[in-house]
């Protein structure tokens, strides 16, 4: 499967975007599904996971702030951003599938979207 990102851009501290997540083909099988981000000279982390029937899982930085969603019906996976702060810049990608590994931990799955940049400026 393929996965596009879209959605990024440049906004003020506070403000809102939402990026969206297309596959090419069914996710209904795919299992979770999560958004990643990278910022400059840092490692990429996870941000959010939605399993297959909606459950999700938020890293505390973004709780109360970011909104993961998923369609399955339409193939695709949303993340609404809120309040959103500098630090939040970066290049967000999509994942599949994002499985809750050993030790509770995520793992990101071979399927990456290509990232779309989110500015955030204070």
């Amino acid at each position: 499967v393929q996965l596009q990102a879209s959605g990024g851009g440049v906004v003020q501290a506070g403000g809102s975007l939402s990026l969206s997540c297309a596959a090419s083909g069914s996710i209904n099988n795919i299992g979770g599904m999560g958004w990643y981000r990278q910022a400059p000279g840092q490692q990429r982390e996870l941000v959010a996971v939605i399993g297959t029937a909606g459950s999700t899982y938020y890293k505390d930085f973004v709780k109360g702030r970011f909104t993961i969603s998923r369609d399955n019906a339409k193939n695709t996976m949303s993340l609404q951003m809120n309040s959103l702060k500098p630090e939040d810049t970066a290049v967000y990608y999509c994942n599949a599938p994002t499985a809750l590994g050993p030790g509770g931990r995520y793992y990101a799955g071979p399927y990456w979207g290509q990232g779309t940049q989110v500015t955030v400026s204070s």
